[in-house]
């Protein structure tokens, strides 16, 4: 257990000092926040600082913190050391820039600061990808907690065939609905503390439950460590397959849609940075608790592999025993629906924002809800159907989250190299994460299924090109 414990000294005390660092270099100010200088009653609203930190966190900590480290564990027990340095340097410190870029920028959403700092034809590249992956996030992220729900909580089958689940889906569908339409201190503000708790107690629940149980974690200097089933091609694969945990470019289409709420410039370190440090706390515990169950024997490796959300049932009743392993499950379940929701909130800014549309005006909003939502009904249908679609979906989506990332990474190190800040701390993280998503996809069968070796060279070649474009090219700034 003393990787795992090392891993939480490296991210509590890691995310404390590089939180400061990035804060002293972004300099925040007293000046009015859009959510202050722009409100609107609808999306431009001043929230509290611990309402925003809430609504943050549960946007951000979809089923990625949870069923990515539960697969990414089967590389060992190197997952307790690269979650939080990558969460340190990598995640926190994008979320943060991100979010404070957008406070900075009047309340901007992504697409319009990829066309600002990235350039027009980025830009348009930029909301196509970004709208497929929202799509993609908002039907994964009824299907897995409508999926929980039925088979953890009701104890029944999930198959298309059974009519409760297209009713638990339906239910789940009308709740976004409603909170991507209505105003976001309405609905989403007033129902988030109550997930929050649930959340933050099935959390702290299983972390006590690893050590209560005596979960057996193994060392990484342990010779049991080459037992587990993952070792080849580390890089690319662990880091999209633990996603969210680490870094996920889909974090700055919320935390742009939070810069909106902040009531100051100062809220922004806890806000951004420090509530993806809990995320990568979240991540941590449930890869121990994945490692713990495979240790105790009470599932194996290729279950963990495949079917990672019954393992959650597993970790959750066993530790907590019946009445509070469901509290763990509900904990689990709410984790997707609260990034589910603003994703497709976020998504209909974007589009609004990009087609020049007033969202003030019920009639427009509402007709661009409708469109989004018929898309991610089509998308659902099709993945329950398939025996295959679901997986397809993630896959693309995982990867897609992580290729976000890039684009985000590219807009901070723009936004910092105009005010004289150290780029570096962008252009590092973003060049990895281009390797990553360039020779994961390059060599996967959903991809182009190229050998490793020339997946890794033309990897690199494109990282170091993302790197020499955005460290010596002067960029032509759009304001």
């Amino acid at each position: 257990m003393i990787t795992f414990i090392v891993g939480l000294v490296v991210l509590i005390i890691g995310g404390i000092i590089y939180g400061r660092i990035a804060e002293k270099i972004f300099k925040p100010t007293d000046d009015e926040t859009p959510a202050i200088a722009q409100q609107d009653g609808i999306d431009f609203v001043p929230m509290s600082k611990w309402k925003n930190s809430l609504i943050e966190l549960l946007n951000i900590a979809g089923t990625g913190p949870i069923l990515g480290p539960l697969q990414g564990i089967l590389f060992g027990p190197i997952a307790f050391i690269t979650i939080p340095i990558g969460c340190v340097i990598g995640g926190a410190f994008h979320d943060y820039m991100s979010g404070m870029i957008s406070v900075r920028s009047k309340g901007a959403q992504m697409p319009e600061l990829i066309r600002r700092f990235l350039g027009k034809h980025l830009h348009v590249l930029y909301l196509v990808f970004v709208s497929l992956l929202l799509l993609l996030l908002g039907a994964v992220f009824i299907y897995t907690p409508g999926d929980l729900f039925v088979t953890q909580i009701l104890n029944q089958d999930s198959s298309s065939t059974n009519p409760i689940v297209w009713v638990v889906y339906g239910s789940i569908f009308l709740y976004y609905i409603i909170a991507t339409l209505f105003p976001i201190d309405k609905i989403i503000g007033k129902v988030y503390p109550i997930f929050g708790a649930i959340l933050l107690l099935s959390a702290v629940g299983v972390f006590i439950g690893i050590f209560v149980k005596g979960y057996s974690l193994v060392e990484i200097w342990d010779a049991a460590a080459a037992g587990y089933p993952f070792k080849t091609n580390f890089i690319p694969i662990f880091f999209v397959t633990v996603a969210c945990g680490i870094c996920s470019g889909f974090h700055s289409t919320q935390a742009t849609l939070v810069s909106r709420t902040i009531k100051n410039e100062h809220e922004g370190r806890f806000t951004f940075y420090d509530m993806m440090i809990l995320e990568g706390f979240i991540a941590m515990i449930w890869a121990a608790a994945g490692m713990g169950v495979i240790q105790a024997g009470l599932t194996d490796p290729e279950t963990l592999g495949t079917q990672a959300t019954t393992v959650v049932g597993i970790v959750a009743k066993d530790m907590l025993g019946g009445a509070g392993g469901i509290v763990a499950i509900i904990g689990v379940i709410v984790l997707p629906i609260t990034s589910g929701d603003t994703a497709l909130r976020s998504l209909r800014l974007m589009i609004g924002d990009a087609f020049k549309l007033d969202q003030t005006k019920k009639k427009n909003a509402l007709r661009l809800a409708l469109c989004i939502f018929a898309v991610v009904a089509g998308a659902l249908i099709w993945a329950k159907i398939n025996p295959s679609g679901f997986n397809i979906l993630w896959q693309y989506f995982a990867w897609a989250n992580e290729v976000i990332a890039v684009f985000a990474f590219g807009v901070i190190a723009r936004y910092m190299k105009k005010h004289k800040m150290p780029y570096i701390m962008a252009v590092i993280p973003g060049a990895f994460y281009m390797y990553v998503t360039t020779s994961y996809i390059l060599n996967a069968h959903i991809g182009f299924n190229l050998p490793w070796m020339a997946a890794y060279i033309i990897a690199g070649v494109l990282a170091v090109i993302y790197s020499i474009e955005i460290m010596i090219r002067k960029p032509k700034i759009i304001e």
